[in-house]
């Protein structure tokens, strides 16, 4: 397969069919389910891949007979036509697809616009460098591509209304072979006669910076002054977080490997066997001062097995897809998660699935460890805590405070981060300090309503466990929230109160309510006033709350009519001394939106008498405005039913 050599070209995967030796019970890695197809690999076609864009081109007949070009990402394959002029080294599309560059020779490289109203006329750059021979180039953005020669690096922007290039910056140094990791815009240079020493140059807007070298140890003395370290023995790509330290990768095993890099899980193909494992070097290894040793995180698995579906017409698509050949001799892999088979003209990406991982990592706090630094982990994540509540998985209660610990340490970071923002941002600091990002909500935080909507409340719905489990879960939980002073919502409180009610734990509620186990809230209050007519204390539990929390009497007021908890209301207003001033009509219009004809009555004849002791009359004024609710009582209890001034 024509391209520029990858890493571990000769060191892919190779033979076997579907299905891997390890069984496929489990299978943590999958081919995605949209690859790109394009013509094989063949001597009129050749087939090149391009790792910026993540692109595939198919070359027919030096371009004269067509050019297809497929990406992942974009379904609309781009299709041209251009002039057979020798053979095709190399071929690529600027980010953007704005310009297309091709090599040819050894000494130039071509281009060819791909804007709009833009005549389509080759122009050629040649390298600076005299004697020197182009080993390949990379577009480093939209108009901006580095040739690397033998002799060294020339940068360029690309002036495509000029059809030229100029010289922006360029770097002498003798080199053996480079590659380039477009995720990080580094072009990693191999030089000396070992090649293994590595000089890194950063690319970015325009500027051109060249980074530390440094020298990779070679397993034994060579035997001669020969290149040792070739571009299949090294892999590049980004890992999120990874800080500067040196890892070691502990495979236990020989024989030819390729690597791939997938939701920030390094991933070791191995021929021989047909299976891959995966590293995590954000877990912890062992530390001997200068390097961590990793072993794999979970067992050696195959791919899951893939079918190809059979192409052409409807009567001959009803067979059966065929088995692909995994770990194929044609497969070649590339950075960070590309695997080509040129054979079969199929590219994918590599995928992590994270079900299987639950039932291959045993630990619930390694578990959690593991899916807590993946991108798609929430629902996986959710599932696990209700797996661990629920027979026949239940854990202990050690091992679920464990977990629930894990979670909030993750939420709290992140709402450490978000108040910091906040406050710097409110400060006006942020115009000095254009760096200043708002903090990325990744999948990792599960904060509290995702526990009560998707575990706490389905958890004590379910009553499947015993009801002092359940209740000890749920303290565990807002246990965990307290020790990270995370402020525990009121709902996951209510759903404590509402499960001790359930079980009839009064004494226990009374308790939890004495040593402020439960933290003062309006809505609590709330609820525990609800519950006076099954546990008449509540009545005086939450006043006493609410005199705690200092609440304006008037909220609470509205909060009770809201959940036309009238009566309650009405009490509570009597309990703090302050029914002689309330509204009238604002009771009264509660009362009679509840339907209920017995409240509104004794509504109505709470402020005749009110009126009686404070005027010495019980008629409503005209200013209350309640003549309406007046004639609503007439009608329905009779005139006669109307209360009598009382005279001494």
């Amino acid at each position: 397969m024509s391209r520029e050599p990858p890493p571990g070209e000769e060191e892919a995967p190779g033979g076997g069919g579907g299905g891997g030796r390890a069984g496929e019970g489990g299978c943590y890695l999958a081919l995605c389910a949209r690859p790109v197809h394009f013509e094989k690999a063949n001597p009129v076609n050749c087939v090149f891949f391009d790792e910026a864009n993540k692109q595939v081109f198919a070359v027919r007949s030096g371009g004269a007979t067509g050019v297809v070009v497929k990406g992942l990402e974009d379904r609309n394959p781009i299709s041209f036509r251009m002039e057979d002029k020798g053979e095709v080294k190399c071929i690529k599309f600027s980010l953007g697809n704005k310009i297309l560059a091709v090599q040819r020779t050894l000494k130039s490289v071509d281009f060819l616009n791909f804007i709009p109203d833009s005549p389509q006329l080759e122009y050629t750059q040649e390298c600076k460098t005299k004697n020197a021979n182009i080993l390949g180039f990379c577009w480093t953005s939209s108009t901006e591509i580095v040739f690397i020669t033998d002799q060294g690096i020339e940068f360029y922007q690309v002036l495509p209304e000029k059809r030229s290039l100029k010289l922006l910056k360029n770097q002498s140094i003798n080199v053996n072979w480079y590659m380039y990791c477009p995720e990080s815009s580094v072009i990693l240079l191999s030089t000396t006669v070992l090649g293994n020493v590595l000089q890194p140059f950063y690319f970015k807007s325009g500027t051109m910076s060249k980074l530390s070298k440094f020298e990779i140890e070679l397993p034994a003395a060579p035997k001669s002054s020969k290149l040792s370290l070739s571009e299949r023995d090294i892999a590049m790509a980004t890992i999120e977080g990874s800080c500067k330290k040196t890892h070691i990768l502990k495979l236990n095993r020989t024989g030819k490997f390729a690597l791939n890099v997938v939701d920030n899980l390094v991933v070791v193909h191995h021929q021989d066997t047909e299976t891959s494992v995966i590293f995590d070097i954000k877990l912890k290894g062992d530390f001997d001062g200068s390097t961590t040793i990793h072993q794999f995180v979970l067992p050696a698995r195959s791919i899951q097995p893939y079918q190809i579906p059979v192409a052409g017409p409807a009567s001959v698509t009803s067979q059966s897809p065929v088995p692909c050949k995994l770990y194929s001799s044609s497969w070649i892999v590339f950075q960070p998660d590309i695997i080509i088979s040129a054979s079969e003209g199929y590219l994918w990406s590599l995928q992590v699935k994270l079900e299987p991982v639950v039932n291959l990592l045993l630990d619930k706090g390694k578990l959690m460890d593991f899916l807590l630094q993946r991108k798609e982990c929430k629902m996986v994540i959710l599932s696990v805590c209700s797996q661990m509540l629920s027979e026949p998985e239940r854990g202990s209660l050690s091992v679920i405070a464990t977990v629930f610990d894990k979670l909030n340490h993750e939420y709290k970071k992140y709402l450490e981060a978000e108040q910091s923002y906040t406050m710097v941002v409110e400060a006006g600091l942020s115009r000095s300090n254009p760096l200043l990002k708002r903090p990325v909500r990744t999948q990792a935080v599960i904060d509290q309503s995702d526990m009560y909507t998707h575990v706490l409340s389905v958890f004590t719905e379910k009553k499947e466990a015993p009801h002092k489990f359940t209740i000890a879960v749920l303290m565990e939980y807002i246990r965990s929230l307290n020790q990270f002073q995370i402020a525990v919502q009121h709902y996951l409180y209510e759903l404590v109160i509402k499960t001790l009610v359930q079980h009839n734990l009064f004494y226990m509620l009374h308790q939890f309510l004495q040593y402020h186990v439960l933290s003062d809230s309006k809505p609590l209050a709330c609820l525990l006033l609800s519950l006076e007519s099954i546990y008449p204390p509540a009545h005086q539990l939450s006043l006493d709350m609410l005199k705690r929390l200092s609440t304006a009497n008037d909220e609470i007021v509205e909060v009770l009519l809201s959940k036309h908890q009238v009566l309650a209301a009405l009490r509570f207003i009597r309990g703090i001394g302050g029914h002689d001033s309330i509204s009238a009509r604002k009771f009264l219009d509660a009362a009679k939106q509840a339907e209920d004809d017995m409240l509104f009555y004794t509504i109505f004849r709470f402020f005749e008498q009110r009126n009686q002791r404070l005027r010495g009359n019980p008629s409503f004024t005209p200013g209350e405005h309640c003549e309406e609710h007046v004639t609503f009582f007439k009608q329905v209890f009779g005139e006669q039913a109307l209360m009598k001034p009382t005279t001494f």
